[in-house]
């Protein structure tokens, strides 16, 4: 018989059964060590490598897996995109090559203009404007002739003036000059005194040539006339001559 004396309390019965449940509760809480976190870690970044790896495998054997019509298509495709980029040069080599013929016309046509100028500069039917000296020649004994004057033009000229006027008359590689009892004629035009001549070119050149000793004026002075040279830095010519 088990006395009532003998039977385990309620409160020590209770402590026995909890303390129990936390035992196996710990037996079956899962242990991880640090060591098995990186065993888990290294596996992860494998399988993704893996992955990795078999999709640019999967890539690099499309085409050695492709069907014949496939490779067909692709070819074609590419023969077409190749043919347009063909294209495109030509049209790309067709637009320079008329950039540098319009360069080249362009250029062609500016130096005829440049040429036709020079001609025209040197006909005398275009009018002028440069650097320069005014030579006028005062002739009251009227001792002045017409070789004098072609004499002051000759100078000009070989003092480099490139443009010269004398009084109204544009002169030309056919000027001359003649004398006639009212004064002189250039090209048949008559010239009355003072007789002014523009020209243009370098003005030191010109002066130092016209007042070189026993030049031209000296020879005009000796005649009777009195010469003024005016140094310019802009001179106009505007008398032109029939083409």
């Amino acid at each position: 018989m088990t006395r009532e004396d003998d039977r385990p309390e309620d409160g020590e019965h209770g402590a026995g059964e909890h303390g129990g449940l936390r035992s196996l509760a710990g037996l079956l809480r899962p242990r991880v060590s640090a060591g098995q976190l990186a065993g888990g870690l290294l596996c992860l970044l494998l399988g993704f490598a893996v992955v990795a790896q078999v999709r640019s495998t999967e890539r690099d054997t499309t085409f050695a897996t492709a069907r014949q019509d496939e490779l067909v298509g692709v070819l074609s495709d590419l023969g077409q995109r190749s043919e347009r980029l063909r294209g495109d040069l030509r049209d790309l080599e067709e637009t320079r090559a008329g950039l540098e013929r319009d360069a080249q016309g362009g250029t062609a046509l500016e130096e005829a203009r440049e040429r036709a100028t020079t001609y025209g500069l040197l006909a005398g039917t275009l009018p002028a404007e440069g650097p320069g000296i005014e030579l006028v020649i005062n002739d009251p004994g009227r001792g002045v002739k017409a070789l004098n004057l072609l004499d002051a033009l000759e100078e000009l000229r070989d003092a480099g003036a490139e443009v010269v006027q004398v009084g109204d008359v544009r002169v030309g590689v056919g000027t001359y000059f003649l004398d006639d009892r009212n004064g002189v004629r250039a090209d048949g035009t008559l010239l009355a005194a003072p007789y002014r001549f523009l020209a243009i070119g370098d003005p030191h050149t010109m002066t130092t040539a016209l007042n070189i000793p026993g030049g031209l004026v000296r020879t005009l002075e000796g005649a009777g006339a009195t010469v003024l040279i005016t140094q310019r830095a802009k001179v106009t010519v505007g008398a032109i001559r029939s083409p």
